[in-house]
């Protein structure tokens, strides 16, 4: 997990590069256009969006939201249920704002309405739940403990038994 500004900008370039690649490979498999041109067209604009998002929208309310509810959990204190809660607000806040981007990018606003929406919102969380927690999430949190350095006194960085740090990150 990050500990300070530095790692949470390494940590939110990884995971919005990775979901923003593998939703767009996603997204393009489903509408029956996918062709790598097509991923690498709308890549650099998604992930902009996606980044600028995270940091200033929906990471701050995911964040605040997240602890919120695992403040009233029991084992609140584990870093697990910290990565659980605040992963699982963060999909929720990110598929709904890049559901809209996608149709948006793709068909122009006249091709938004409630139905087409839904069906966006819908065929995108099914995918980007797992991929967030059984592959992007573990990816980025491995590359990001090769980067991190542990604190003086500290024998190593993760320590999932004592992890009193993340609240002072959020």
């Amino acid at each position: 997990m990050p500990r300070n500004f530095k790692e949470a900008m390494i940590f939110t370039c990884l995971m919005c590069g990775m979901m923003v690649f593998g939703m767009s490979i996603w997204n393009l498999i489903a509408a029956g256009h996918f062709s790598w041109s097509h991923v690498f067209l709308g890549y650099i604009p998604g992930f902009i969006v996606a980044f600028l998002l995270d940091v200033l929208v929906v990471g701050p309310i995911a964040k605040k939201v997240a602890i919120s509810i695992i403040m009233k959990t029991p084992h609140h204190e584990k870093r697990w249920v910290k990565i659980v809660g605040i992963s699982g607000c963060m999909v929720l806040g990110m598929v709904s704002c890049m559901s809209l981007y996608g149709l948006i990018f793709n068909l122009g606003w006249s091709g938004v309405s409630w139905s087409a929406y839904g069906q966006a919102w819908i065929t995108n969380f099914v995918v980007a739940l797992p991929l967030n927690f059984i592959i992007v999430g573990p990816i980025a949190r491995y590359i990001l403990g090769h980067f991190q350095k542990p604190f003086p006194g500290e024998e190593k960085v993760e320590d999932f038994e004592d992890d009193e740090e993340l609240p002072t990150i959020v």
